[in-house]
């Protein structure tokens, strides 16, 4: 994440007035929002929020739409109780904050999605997804849980792109030109280490005159020239996940 002064960008996009068609459960210690296709089926994909936490309507939608697309969908609470961010929230504190909700140290709450999956949905083909700071997460899930048959990062970069070239299964980057937080210099060097030192498949992506958050942060009606781009990212996502789930 790129700009000190913002250091999360995550409250450019708009949010859905959107109710969600899944369910709320509580897994073990943690909650989450569930959502399932109307056909039975053994594949699921684990949705990570951003800042703003598993709530956030965009989120939800995007988990319904995993659904409507035949995948099993959970956005679980990765912050495991812990407040989300609002954008009225203190942007000086947030460095402080983001300490206590570490992307890389979710391996509890992880375990516990896996096994509810597997237990409570007959789950056996597994993917997952995840928006900024899900899609960190995303990056850490994919170097430790070989069961994650592959993973999806939109717009998710640390500001010192850490080594990421021991991917278990293939991966999907979607990154956006016109992101002031996550710099297209980085993305560069993200893709220069992966294609020197990965050993699975994987594939970077940059949209043209796009946003940070444009996928899941977007209205089309408030934002028309997104709507190409915003179904184009959707597409790619799942397009994706059906080549290796």
């Amino acid at each position: 994440l790129a700009n000190e002064s913002r250091p999360c960008p995550c409250d450019i996009g708009d949010r859905f007035d959107y109710g969600g068609r899944g369910q709320e459960v509580q897994v073990e210690h943690i909650k989450a929002y569930v959502c399932k296709p109307p056909a039975s089926t053994d594949k699921a994909v684990i949705v990570i929020h951003d800042i703003f936490g598993w709530q956030l309507p965009n989120t939800r939608c995007m988990a319904d739409m995993l659904a409507t697309n035949g995948y099993i969908a959970i956005c679980p609470d990765f912050f495991a109780g812990r407040k989300a961010w609002k954008p009225s929230d203190d942007w000086s504190k947030f460095n402080d904050g983001l300490r206590t909700r570490d992307a890389g140290k979710i391996n509890k709450e992880a375990d516990t999605v896996l096994k509810y999956l597997k237990e409570q949905c007959g789950a056996k083909k597994l993917g997952v997804v995840g928006f900024c700071w899900g899609g960190i997460a995303v990056r850490h899930l994919m170097m430790t849980y070989p069961k994650l048959k592959t993973g999806v990062s939109l717009y998710g970069l640390r500001k010192d792109s850490d080594d990421i070239t021991n991917l278990l299964n293939p991966m999907f980057f979607i990154f956006a030109e016109k992101d002031d937080f996550i710099l297209l210099h980085q993305v560069t060097l993200l893709e220069q280490k992966l294609k020197k030192n990965c050993k699975v498949d994987f594939e970077v992506k940059t949209y043209p005159g796009k946003t940070h958050g444009f996928v899941h942060g977007r209205r089309e009606d408030i934002n028309p020239q997104d709507k190409p781009y915003i179904e184009e990212g959707k597409k790619d996502m799942i397009n994706w996940l059906n080549k290796y789930i």
